[in-house]
């Protein structure tokens, strides 16, 4: 894999990868803890009977599930700044497609609409690179 696009490959895994772990995060997680069991802060409903322990305020669900989240948003940003760098992005967009992994769902949109600019753009300059050669090599 080229060099160029090394970058661009690893923050499109990460955000795929950072956004799934939101979803669970958010969706499965988040409501185990706070909302079915006896002792969730807003308890809605009971847990199902046999299962009491992955529901609640000391959910076994936060650890495996927060805890990986969290570390992978950590490298999740550490490429998007790699990116940035590379790409020579200004401030307000490096920080936008940082936040998109805070999001629910907002990830996967963002990250198809970066690939797609920066696939372009390193397309293009490829391309312009080969024709600069091929102009040399005859001149």
């Amino acid at each position: 894999m080229e060099n160029k696009r090394l970058p661009l490959t690893l923050y499109r895994v990460l955000a795929y990868v950072t956004s799934t772990w939101l979803l669970l995060l958010t969706f499965v997680a988040m409501p185990a803890k706070y909302l079915v069991g006896e002792t969730a802060r807003f308890s809605l409903a009971d847990a199902p009977a046999g299962m009491e322990q992955w529901f609640g305020a000391d959910t076994p669900l936060m650890m495996y599930i927060a805890i990986p989240h969290g570390y992978i948003y950590m490298v999740f940003v550490l490429s998007v700044l790699w990116l940035a760098l590379k790409r020579r992005w200004n401030a307000s967009k490096t920080v936008g497609v940082m936040l998109s992994g805070t999001i629910p769902v907002v990830g996967f949109f963002v990250e198809h609409r970066v690939a797609a600019t920066e696939k372009a753009a390193i397309d293009a300059e490829e391309r312009a690179a080969a024709q600069s050669a091929a102009a040399s090599a005859e001149g």
